[in-house]
């Protein structure tokens, strides 16, 4: 194992101790909202902080670009190191005891994700990827689905509340996929969404609006397991712009056919 992923695996690991903890007494929780149903917690801070201790402690000269506290001040378009951190994705899940949700930590070199970790703390299901090494669940190789027709797949998808602006667009989205997929799902976590399509629990995955934090990891969990990910116009510029489709290479064709008019 790389030993930048056996790093990013404690630190993730710490972040989870901390989750943990918390979710024996959600209700003592203390909640604010950063905007219009977007919420953070005492824990999200928590966990990212130990997170970036655990990273910063073993490279101190690498940038962060948290979703809490934001960039690092050594954060630059030319940094060869960048951690890319969501302390705990699927927030509003959390507070409500709902169990879907998780840890997401990618590096990326070169403005390329080159190690990723999605940790589902609830679970114990640790997913790692690194580039060129395949993707794993707890030590386990972990392919996508042999799915090759969009009528027979498992779709998750995902829309953010904090803008409403976009609703009635995703309800036709919804709608399309609705008529051309066996199921739709919408668990709340994007980031685990995408490592359940590399696991094969889902066949596709579509959603509109994420940041970078919610989708370096599972992007690349994705490729190492056999799939593709790119924007809905099935290019690969999807991190920074956060329109995102992933699914077995078959499926994500047919979805990038069904939903390519909303690319931006």
């Amino acid at each position: 194992m790389h030993p930048m992923l056996n790093t990013a695996i404690k630190a993730a690991r710490r972040a989870a101790t901390i989750i943990n903890r918390a979710s024996f007494d959600v209700d003592r929780v203390q909640v604010s909202e950063k905007q219009y149903n977007d919420f953070v917690t005492e824990v999200d801070r928590a966990a990212e902080a130990a997170i970036i201790e655990v990273l910063t402690s073993a490279y101190p000269d690498h940038a962060i670009l948290a979703e809490e506290s934001g960039a690092s001040k050594n954060l630059h378009d030319d940094n060869e190191n960048v951690w890319i951190i969501d302390p705990l994705d699927g927030t509003t899940n959390f507070i409500h005891g709902f169990p879907q949700y998780c840890v997401s930590i990618a590096l990326q070199q070169k403005g390329v994700i080159t190690q990723a970790i999605i940790y589902d703390p609830s679970r114990n299901e640790m997913f790692t990827a690194s580039k060129g090494g395949g993707a794993f669940l707890n030590d386990k190789r972990i392919r996508v689905t042999k799915c090759d027709k969009i009528a027979d797949a498992l779709i998750g998808t995902g829309f953010s509340g904090r803008d409403m602006s976009g609703l009635d667009e995703y309800m036709e989205m919804y709608k399309i996929m609705t008529q051309k997929c066996q199921g739709l799902r919408r668990p709340g976590a994007a980031a685990l969404d995408l490592a359940y399509v590399a696991m094969g629990r889902l066949d596709g995955f579509f959603e509109k609006g994420l940041a970078p934090w919610d989708i370096a990891a599972g992007s690349l969990v994705v490729t190492e397991a056999g799939g593709i990910v790119g924007t809905f116009a099935g290019e690969s510029d999807y991190l920074y712009k956060g329109d995102v489709l992933a699914g077995t290479p078959k499926v994500f064709g047919q979805m990038v056919n069904a939903l390519q008019s909303f690319a931006k």
